[in-house]
């Protein structure tokens, strides 16, 4: 999904940092852009939802139609929908190399996978939204190994700030994690109301 929109602008639209590069600007610009970002703004109900299903959206760098399809898929599990969404998005083949450190945006993480650069479970695997489950073993390529960005992430460039999700066991030495078991909304790093986001689907 080729979104010519700068990634600092539509992160102060939306109010979060969605790289590393974004984090300072946003830090100086704590408002939306534009000459009328500073001003006060009335927000309804039906904007507010709207604009936390784009944070959402933005996040996981989804289309609207990958996102309703997660949502139809999670509104299928027992339990609270919002919290099955935000997981369906996780159990992502880009989310979770973006997670392990592999990737530092999830920008790049989409583009190692499409680029054919990621194994799971031995063989290629070239697409993004590719569901990862418990017990899988996602690697890179022996023959991609050698290029920059993965030097960078075996040295540990790309990791995280904080630790390293509880859901994966990750070996960057080795440019390889495993999914231990389905992850915890509460562990899962995401900015969002997710019931927002449910109640903008259901309305």
């Amino acid at each position: 999904m080729n979104q010519s929109r700068p990634k600092v602008k539509k992160s102060r639209a939306l109010g979060i940092a969605l790289t590393p590069k974004a984090v300072k600007y946003f830090e100086a610009r704590p408002y939306p852009p534009g000459e009328h970002g500073r001003g006060r703004k009335q927000n309804s109900d039906y904007k507010v939802r709207l604009l936390e299903k784009q944070r959402l959206r933005a996040q996981y760098d989804v289309s609207e139609r990958q996102l309703v399809r997660a949502y139809e898929r999670a509104s299928k599990v027992q339990g609270k929908t919002g919290e099955a969404l935000i997981i369906e998005l996780e159990r992502r083949l880009d989310a979770l190399v973006l997670r392990s450190g592999i990737a530092r945006t999830i920008y790049q993480a989409r583009q190692m996978v499409v680029h054919g650069h990621v194994e799971v479970n031995g063989g290629k695997v070239d697409k993004p939204s590719f569901r990862v489950r418990p017990d899988d073993v996602v690697t890179i390529r022996e023959r991609s190994r050698e290029k920059h960005p993965f030097q960078v992430a075996r040295e540990g460039g790309y990791a995280p700030d904080g630790e390293t999700p509880r859901y994966l066991q990750v070996n960057l030495k080795a440019l390889a994690f495993r999914l231990d078991r389905e992850p915890n909304r509460k562990e899962i790093p995401v900015i969002c109301d997710e019931q927002l986001v449910v109640e903008y689907y259901a309305r």
